[in-house]
């Protein structure tokens, strides 16, 4: 299995309530959020890793190359500011190996190892589905995106901005992807499309099939009481 993570964004919500740090290197357990991701993605035996930082993170850029000599897989480390998390996702493609799986992140996408390791067991496993996409009826987003899924077989039928009230659902921000995705992206590209929300509804629409895949809790770090709230949940 290939990884990547989206760590392109300017934290500039952090900044203003008082974080120094870049939000990649917040500590959460003794560890940079980002490190704990790769001691994560290690751990399930990734074969190669891809990462997209913005021009201005210098100390981003030094901890993952110092990193990056130690790993026991490659690291492919993209240095580009993007306009959205779409466009990051676009440029990490670009190093994906051709006619892989990959499971895709943002940095600040905070969820238990254990939970992380059983989805992407499952998702290698499945020779059927087009992708794996994590959800979790724990609601803590700030604009969360709903989905709706077809309860016997978990298949996603669509992602909404608002809820219908049979949703049970919200994206996860933690997404498991095939070949057939990336083309469905350089379409969007292409089209014009913004935001992974419509990028998700573009897959839908092509008909690809994709799993709902439910965790527990997952937690978006976006704000410094956020922070507080992930150190709790992780070391719980």
């Amino acid at each position: 299995m290939h990884y990547a993570i989206i760590a392109a964004g300017e934290g500039s919500r952090l900044v203003s309530e008082g974080v120094s740090l870049p939000k990649p290197l917040v500590e959460l357990d003794g560890r940079p959020m980002i490190g704990r991701l790769i001691d994560i993605f290690a751990s399930c035996g990734a074969e190669s890793l891809s990462v997209i930082v913005n021009e201005q993170m210098r100390e981003v850029r030094e901890y993952l190359e110092a990193r990056k000599a130690e790993l026991p897989f490659p690291m492919h480390l993209v240095v580009k500011s993007t306009p959205s998390s779409m466009h990051s996702f676009y440029e990490v493609s670009r190093v994906f190996p051709a006619g892989s799986k990959f499971i895709l992140t943002t940095v600040d996408t905070i969820f238990r190892e254990d939970d992380f390791r059983r989805y992407a067991k499952a998702f290698e496993a499945d020779s059927e589905a087009d992708g794996y996409m994590a959800v979790t009826d724990f609601i803590d987003d700030e604009k969360p995106l709903y989905i709706d899924t077809d309860p016997e077989t978990m298949l996603i039928t669509a992602f909404r901005d608002a809820p219908t009230g049979a949703d049970r659902y919200i994206s996860g921000g933690i997404y498991g992807l095939t070949t057939p995705a990336i083309s469905v992206l350089e379409r969007c590209m292409e089209e014009g499309v913004s935001r992974m929300r419509n990028y998700q509804r573009a897959l839908v629409s092509a008909g690809l099939k994709l799993r709902a895949w439910p965790f527990p809790k997952i937690v978006d770090v976006d704000h410094a009481a956020d922070i507080r709230t992930a150190r709790e949940f992780i070391n719980s």
